[in-house]
């Protein structure tokens, strides 16, 4: 894009001012007027700037993220663009710096998403006396990298409030993660004219989590890692080897620069992974070499605590079953970045001896250990303990899925605190009561719905209240949400998934819910979403209990892997509900007959009981407790609703249409797709407890081979499968995409 300037000149007429107002300023909907107090503070500042800086302000108002257009304050901006200007045009190194160069990497006001911080002025004033005798950007970068983190009091801690801290936010803390550093050394340089960026990978190569680090510009960009001064040198970081297999096609192991100036990429910001208002350049290129991993090694990482939790110094060496050494080490304790591991190469499938002894230790503990070959990326933790050394071995998933807890922990929070959850425009609060001791696996979760619907507000709050004391599993979370509507369908309707999906996910992560022992119920129109909910999100529950419910159009065609108990009062004769229900007891015992393994079911009619069943149905909650989630069934059913999913146990599609079908089967290395009908392309998800990837996986449809081949497993498929439901075990680390014949008939190859 080229950039427009205003005209230097004195004599510029207003007209052509206002003009060029309006084109940085964003496009508004015609029906809605922007405010005038936000369009007329910029007109205001462009207007009375010095000429010579305005095209600084020009370029910024530009490129500036929409909520900061609209929040941040225009006093900051200013002394912020008048500052840079100071700071480059008395550089030493001004005329190796392009004006473009110099709008993008010295002059923003901030790098990611940070709390905007006034502190242009601030460091220009404390550090440019410190880099009066630099000659280079180089040069004063090491300076600063060397004296401002330990003058200001800052020091790397994974301790630190939160990643994405401001300056201010990391001095006031006192302490900072790879990120924090990284912004507070960039405004550090900026401040007094040194071009420098924010770069940084979602996730190394090898899966042991993300790091940010720092680039100079200086006839060419240079890299260094914030607070981790290599003496005055660039270019050297305890990262490189890992940076150097990053992949450039891959948006998660890619290796990413900021940029200010709009572009066509988003940072993938880890801490905040919904925000797509941060631009950047894929730099992968300058960074990852060209060879190929050897695919007969593994690359274990090492780590060493104390009984605090603390990382410790442990000098570790690996050896085979003869004695032979293997690789060898010394761990990092916490004066080191905290994905920076200790890491040994091994031969994949090697069963290794360690032996491992801390550097400061004055009982001279030390530890001997076997273990079984570990998988690529794993994770091993040495821990040095009072009452003796031992061990932990975290597969790259466990890691994964901590990383997620972590994240899940601090984002929502409030909202568990609250009791509320929120998705789209939609609220639905909750209510619950734990049962019971906590069992070994995890505590178990009951979703239990309300009645009511088509009523005014007070009276399906009543039945809320209700819900709320009506069941009592003698273990586990009882949870009795109130539904985000007061409509009939109030438990069917689309935005009723997501929040389930929500409210399990955050079960497991706050009250340490065991995923596989998640069930369904409801009463009355809570009944009507059991009946739609329990096929369509089959795969999220290990039972469902319909009470004294309706089910509308739904079918039970995918409740073949979900129990189902159906409890209705033989007197229920509104709606039809009790000849319905006797109606669903033939379908499932006919679907249960076709299939034996599947459509477990249980319906009951209540004799002389009506629509209140007099807590008798209360004997579906033992009943479900019997069973846990099957997430890899041998065949799956896959009938899509009104409201469609993209998943649904292994199986995926990437365009959901509703009543399509798709029947498959698997066994071994083989899946059978033995019914279809409007699926045009289907996914199959697999890992290691389905299939041995050593061999080919065939996947067959009306006898012929769709594909054949092995398939890879990778930590890309864990972290994208996890982030798609935040389900600890519905993580896949493989899949087969295939075509499939397009029929407007269900087509039955069995």
């Amino acid at each position: 894009m080229k950039q427009c300037w205003l005209n230097e000149a004195l004599g510029c007429t207003l007209i052509m001012l206002a003009a060029l107002i309006l084109a940085f300023l964003p496009i508004q909907d015609t029906a809605v007027a922007p405010p005038a107090t936000s369009t007329d503070r910029w007109r205001a500042a462009l207007e009375s700037i010095d000429a010579a800086f305005r095209p600084g302000l020009e370029f910024l108002l530009e490129h500036m993220p929409p909520e900061d257009r609209e929040k941040i304050s225009v006093e900051l901006v200013v002394e912020n663009v008048e500052y840079a200007y100071k700071a480059w045009q008395g550089a030493p190194w001004h005329d190796a710096v392009s004006e473009e160069i110099f709008f993008n990497e010295i002059l923003p006001y901030a790098n990611i998403n940070e709390r905007r911080d006034r502190w242009r002025k601030d460091f220009y004033e404390k550090f440019g006396s410190w880099v009066a005798e630099a000659k280079t950007p180089s040069e004063a970068a090491a300076i600063l990298n060397n004296k401002v983190f330990p003058a200001v009091g800052v020091i790397y801690s994974t301790k630190r409030p939160k990643a994405d801290q401001s300056p201010y936010e990391s001095i006031e803390a006192g302490m900072a993660s790879c990120t924090g550093l990284s912004v507070l050394l960039i405004d550090a340089c900026r401040a007094v004219g040194v071009p420098a960026r924010f770069v940084g990978t979602p996730l190394w190569a090898d899966g042991s989590g993300n790091h940010s680090w720092v680039e100079i510009w200086d006839q060419g960009w240079h890299f260094t890692g914030a607070a981790e001064p290599t003496g005055m040198d660039l270019n050297k970081a305890w990262f490189t080897d890992r940076a150097s297999k990053a992949l450039a096609g891959d948006r998660e192991r890619a290796i990413y620069a900021v940029s200010y100036k709009k572009t066509d990429t988003r940072l993938p910001m880890v801490w905040k992974p919904d925000a797509d208002t941060v631009y950047a350049v894929n730099v992968t290129g300058r960074y990852a070499k060209q060879e190929m991993t050897d695919p007969g090694l593994v690359y274990l990482r090492v780590r060493a605590v104390d009984a605090q939790g603390e990382r410790i110094c442990m000098n570790v060496n690996a050896t085979n079953g003869e004695g032979d050494f293997l690789a060898g080490g010394e761990t990092r304790d916490e004066s080191f970045d905290a994905n920076d591991h200790l890491i040994l190469q091994l031969e994949a499938g090697m069963q290794i001896r360690l032996e491992a002894a801390a550097v400061e230790d004055k009982a001279k503990r030390s530890l001997e250990l076997t273990i079984p070959a570990p998988a690529n990326g794993s994770l091993l933790e040495l821990q040095l303990l009072k009452d003796g050394p031992s061990f932990q071995l975290f597969t790259p998933s466990d890691l994964i899925w901590q990383e997620h807890v972590n994240r899940i922990r601090s984002e929502r929070a409030a909202e568990m605190q609250a009791k509320e959850l929120v998705v789209g425009d939609k609220k639905m609060p909750f209510a619950y009561k734990v049962f019971g001791d906590k069992p070994k696996g995890g505590r178990s979760l009951y979703i239990s719905m309300h009645g009511g619907g088509g009523a005014p507000k007070h009276v399906n709050d009543q039945q809320w209240e209700n819900q709320k004391r009506l069941y009592k599993p003698a273990e586990g979370v009882y949870v009795a949400p109130r539904a985000a509507t007061d409509t009939w369908n109030l438990w069917h309707q689309a935005h009723i998934d997501p929040l389930f999906d929500r409210l399990i996910e955050n079960m497991v992560v706050f009250e340490g819910v065991n995923p596989d022992r998640v069930y369904l119920m409801g009463y009355s129109a809570g009944g009507d979403g059991v009946y739609q909910l329990a096929p369509r999100m089959a795969d999220r529950f290990a039972a469902a209990a319909m009470m004294a419910g309706h089910p509308n159009e739904t079918k039970p065609d995918g409740l073949r892997n979900l129990p189902f108990a159906l409890h209705m009062g033989a007197n229920d004769d509104a709606y039809d509900r009790n000849k319905i229900a006797a109606e669903w007891n033939v379908k499932l015992a006919a679907l249960q007959e076709a299939d034996p393994v599947g459509y477990i079911h249980w319906v009951k009619l209540h004799e002389g009981k009506g629509h209140w069943m007099d807590r008798d149905d209360a004997v579906a909650v033992p009943w479900m407790a019997e069973f846990t989630r099957e997430l890899r069934p041998d065949r799956i059913v896959w009938l899509q609703d009104d409201v469609t999913h993209e998943r649904f146990y292994w199986l995926k599609v990437d365009t959901p249409k509703a009543r399509s079908r798709v029947v498959v089967e698997h066994a071994g290395q083989r899946f059978e797709i033995t019914a279809v009908k409007d699926v045009t392309r289907l996914t199959i998800r697999m890992d290691e407890t389905m299939v041995d990837f050593a061999e080919d996986v065939v996947v067959l449809f009306e006898g012929k081979e769709l594909f054949r081949g092995q398939v890879q497993p990778n930590l890309q498929m864990l972290r994208k499968t996890l982030k798609e439901r935040g389900d600890r075990n519905g993580m896949w680390s493989a899949e087969v995409s295939v075509d499939l014949p397009q029929s407007e008939t269900v087509v039955e190859t069995k």
